[in-house]
C-alpha cells in the first residue's frame, strides 16, 4: 500500500473521540462493541514517566508483537475530540493546543495528533496490514496517552484509546479503551476469529508496559 493512499484519507467511522465519553461500556456508537480493560504497573512518579515515555513512542504496540510501519506525521490535520455532557451526550468540540515535538531520552519522537502509521499484525501464518491515525493525545499531569482511529484498509472499523494514569492513592494504571465492529462484509465473515484475535492482542497490550518490559 503506498502512503498517498491512505494518509489524506478520513477515518472510517464517525463518532471521533468516542473512546472519551464516561459511558462508552453502556452506550458505545450504534453498531459498535466496546470495551474497558486495566492493568496495574506499579507506583510512584518514576512508574507512571516511565510508563508514559513507552507508551508515547509506541511500546505498548512493539511491545505486543506489531511493528510499527510508515510512521508519517501526516497532512497536519488534528481531529477535534467531542466533550461530553454528564448524561453522555455530546457537549461540544474540545480545542487542541498546538502539539509541540516530544522527544523520549533515546530519541524516539512522541506520538502527535495526525499522526498516521500502518501496523503489522501478526495473525497466525499472515500478516494484516492496519492503516491508523492518531485522532487524540491526552497531555495532563496525572494523565497522558494517545486514541487512533481505523482508515480504510484497516480489517476492524473503530478506535482504541491507550492511557497511562497516575491515580490519588500514587498507583500507576494503563488503560485500554475500544470501540470497533469489522469493517466490511468480508471481515464481518470473520468475526468470531476477529473477535479471539482482539482478546488474543488485549491480553498482550496490558502485559507490554508491565516494568519487566517498560525497563
Amino acid at each position: 500500500m503506498r502512503r498517498s493512499t491512505f494518509t489524506d484519507e478520513p477515518v472510517t467511522y464517525g463518532a471521533v473521540g468516542g473512546t472519551q465519553a464516561a459511558d462508552l461500556l453502556y452506550y458505545p456508537p450504534k453498531g459498535y462493541r466496546s470495551f474497558e480493560r486495566q492493568a496495574r504497573l506499579g507506583s510512584g512518579d518514576e512508574r507512571f514517566r516511565s510508563a508514559v515515555t513507552a507508551l508515547m513512542t509506541w511500546g505498548v504496540q512493539r511491545g505486543s508483537g506489531i511493528r510499527v510501519t510508515e510512521a508519517r506525521e501526516g497532512t497536519g490535520v488534528q481531529y477535534e475530540g467531542v466533550i461530553f455532557n454528564p448524561d453522555g451526550t455530546p457537549a461540544k468540540l474540545q480545542e487542541h493546543r498546538q502539539s509541540e515535538a516530544v522527544f523520549a531520552d533515546d530519541g524516539s519522537p512522541y506520538i502527535v495528533n495526525g499522526m498516521t502509521a500502518v501496523l503489522k499484525i501478526p495473525f497466525w501464518p499472515l500478516t494484516v496490514s492496519a492503516p491508523i491515525r492518531v485522532v487524540y493525545v491526552v497531555d495532563e499531569p496525572n494523565r497522558a496517552g494517545f486514541a487512533y482511529g481505523t482508515l480504510h484498509g484497516h480489517p476492524e472499523s473503530g478506535e482504541e484509546a491507550f492511557l497511562v494514569e497516575l491515580r490519588d492513592d500514587g498507583s500507576v494504571w494503563f488503560v485500554l479503551r475500544a470501540f470497533g465492529r469489522p469493517s466490511t462484509a468480508f471481515y464481518r465473515l470473520f468475526s468470531p476469529v476477529l473477535r479471539l484475535a482482539q482478546r488474543r492482542f488485549t491480553a498482550r497490550y496490558l502485559r507490554s508496559l508491565l516494568p519487566v518490559r517498560a525497563a
